[in-house]
């Protein structure tokens, strides 16, 4: 190991220390979850290394963890770019997120204590501020977060990976295939609804809405054609600021 990727780094938005190629990681991560990076972005090594001022080794293992969750296509010799699911591939994604979003709510309300629902109430409550103060990127990423966070609390550490990969699929797929313009964005709502339900340890309740949250979702899929940048000095350019 060289010792570059010893090198500790302060994770901006929890303030754990963490290498550089998880701090790397968690940016990249957060940009999918945002939509700052569109399906089939390339991610050049030599400019991410430039923007965050590490190493290109570093740059690669980030890279790889994201390829593992198959967020991003590793291609010999032509280097990674974010993934972009076709139709098919779409729709195997959002099965498969049914299949383990109903798993997890179901722990999650057999587990719930008071201190993991005051937890989720806040991070909606943020998700709402960010969207009515016209913060879509960070509305829709804590939107992200907050089925990540559910399952967190189900305490199974394997559906908890599936998920990170599922999650970060399907905003790639939004970005891809959602019908018209960005609109308008309930998910705090549906979120608020489900919070209930498990305080309530109302399984059955919870399961239908979580259900009902996906239907939403992919109700306003379809075969899209948009455009986004794809200039990593501009997706990233917020990135030093925010102390990385």
């Amino acid at each position: 190991m060289s010792r570059s990727t010893e090198i500790k780094a302060v994770d901006p938005k929890k303030g754990e220390k963490k290498t550089q190629d998880a701090i790397v990681y968690e940016h990249i991560f957060d940009a999918i979850l945002e939509r700052r990076l569109p399906p089939g972005t390339k991610l050049n090594e030599e400019s991410l290394g430039g923007i965050f001022g590490v190493s290109r080794t570093i740059i690669r293992r980030a890279l790889s963890r994201l390829g593992y969750e198959q967020v991003v296509v590793l291609r010999p010799n032509r280097g990674a770019v974010v993934a972009s699911p076709s139709i098919e591939e779409a729709r195997q994604i959002v099965f498969a997120r049914r299949v383990v979003e109903k798993a997890v709510t179901e722990l999650v309300c057999e587990r719930v204590e008071a201190a993991g629902i005051e937890r989720l109430k806040r991070m909606v409550r943020e998700e709402q501020a960010c969207f009515e103060r016209g913060d879509r990127g960070a509305g829709i990423r804590l939107s992200g977060e907050f089925h990540l966070h559910l399952a967190e609390m189900a305490g199974n550490p394997p559906l908890l990976s599936f998920q990170r990969s599922l999650v970060s699929l399907c905003s790639l797929i939004i970005a891809q295939y959602e019908k018209g313009e960005a609109g308008s964005h309930c998910s705090y709502d549906e979120h608020f609804e489900l919070i209930d339900a498990i305080a309530q340890r109302d399984k059955g309740r919870a399961v239908a809405l979580m259900m009902h949250h996906l239907d939403h979702i992919e109700n306003k899929l379809q075969l899209g054609d948009e455009t986004r940048s794809n200039d990593l000095k501009a997706i990233f350019a917020g990135v030093l600021g925010r102390g990385s």
